[in-house]
């Protein structure tokens, strides 16, 4: 039997075993508040025994006031380096130090983590550093929908969904500030979910009738990623980015009745019956927006694209009557040009998504007029 344990439950332990009972002799007059946040498959609790071969084992952000940051942080670091143990659980405590854009590796034995200077994975900050160095967010403002659209879905799951261990300084208040996109938001991304559906609908069925059945298979995973997309905010639920997208997906409540069909759309080998499976998935999931009741009642059964031959569930319908509903003077704006969503949306560029220098840059073409 495997002795993999989570990494959450892990670094838990770690925490309440080891870290907290050297804060608690040391540094007595401090409060703090500790958790596992941020990048990470082990965060989302989606890790294996195969998640351990880099950047995985005892670690946590330990998150104290600003003041105490500034009058005690250097020495809360130097003291745990000097008494953390090298093992936890059988795992390193101490990691190499990684060059920029490589990972940290865990120490591998007792006698390499005793005899060079621990570089412990318990950070030391305040959750101001902690959002402005995750999201490139200054928290001492407030999150305007310019900054919804900016911030990456991925970033903001893993921001929300990870695990407090302790919170003595109260920082789950600040957490709930990302719980979820507020609702004009979500509209504005539903509606750009559906247009993003609405523009390619059609092309899967056009491709595969000229012969084209590679292309016709491409279109298609685009709209199976589209409607899984569409689910993720039907259930105002974050969804990950790919390793963990399929995973997180199967956890929806529409996943038992969608995802069969969805898995027959990839694997059949002729547009024709590609092209029935994506009218039940559009069908189905016309029925859930229905009932999300933020809409009119909206025609739920598929029909021809105009004069051509190809079924489709929308042609523009749900975005325009979605986007009607939103009142927010920026996104009502936003919403008269061309939609592109936001940066999760239109883009699966993985240093555009990870890196928040670039936030600034999407700031400014959400504001190009």
């Amino acid at each position: 039997m495997s002795s993999f344990i989570s990494g959450l439950d892990l670094s838990q332990s770690y925490f309440k075993e080891v870290v907290e009972p050297i804060l608690r002799a040391d540094f007595p007059e401090i409060a703090f508040s500790a958790g596992l946040l941020g990048a990470g498959s082990e965060v989302l609790g989606f890790d294996t025994e195969m998640s351990t071969d880099h950047d995985w084992g005892p670690r946590l952000s330990l998150f104290l006031p600003e003041a105490d940051l500034k009058a005690y942080g250097e020495d809360v670091k130097r003291v745990l380096g000097e008494k953390l143990p090298p093992l936890f659980r059988g795992y390193p405590t101490g990691f190499t130090v990684a060059p920029v854009g490589t990972q940290a590796e865990p120490l591998s034995n007792y006698a390499e983590a005793r005899e060079e200077p621990v570089e412990h994975r318990v950070s030391v900050t305040s959750i101001a550093d902690f959002i402005a160095q995750y999201l490139g967010f200054d928290l001492s403002q407030e999150i305007r929908s310019l900054d919804w659209l900016t911030f990456p879905e991925q970033k903001l799951l893993s921001l929300t969904g990870g695990r407090l261990f302790h919170d003595q300084i109260g920082i789950h208040k600040v957490l709930s500030r990302f719980a979820y996109y507020p609702q004009d938001v979500w509209l504005y991304l539903l509606a750009c979910a559906w247009r993003r559906i609405e523009q390619e609908e059609h092309l899967m069925g056009r491709a595969g009738s000229v012969g084209d059945e590679l292309g016709s298979r491409l279109i298609a995973s685009r709209l199976v990623r589209d409607l899984m997309r569409l689910s993720f905010l039907m259930e105002k639920q974050y969804a990950p980015y790919p390793k963990w997208f399929g995973t997180a997906f199967g956890k929806l409540s529409l996943a038992p009745d969608l995802k069969p069909l969805l898995e027959q759309v990839l694997s059949q080998s002729v547009w024709q019956e590609r092209e029935k499976f994506l009218v039940k998935a559009y069908e189905y999931l016309a029925d859930c927006h229905n009932r999300l009741g933020i809409t009119e009642t909206l025609p739920a059964q598929c029909s021809p694209f105009h004069d051509r031959p190809f079924l489709v569930i929308s042609k523009g319908l749900y975005s325009a009557a979605i986007l009607a509903r939103i009142e927010d003077p920026f996104l009502k704006e936003l919403a008269e040009r061309p939609l592109i969503g936001s940066v999760s949306q239109f883009s699966d560029s993985t240093d555009l998504q990870v890196d928040p220098l670039w936030r600034s840059a999407l700031v400014h073409l959400y504001c190009q007029q």
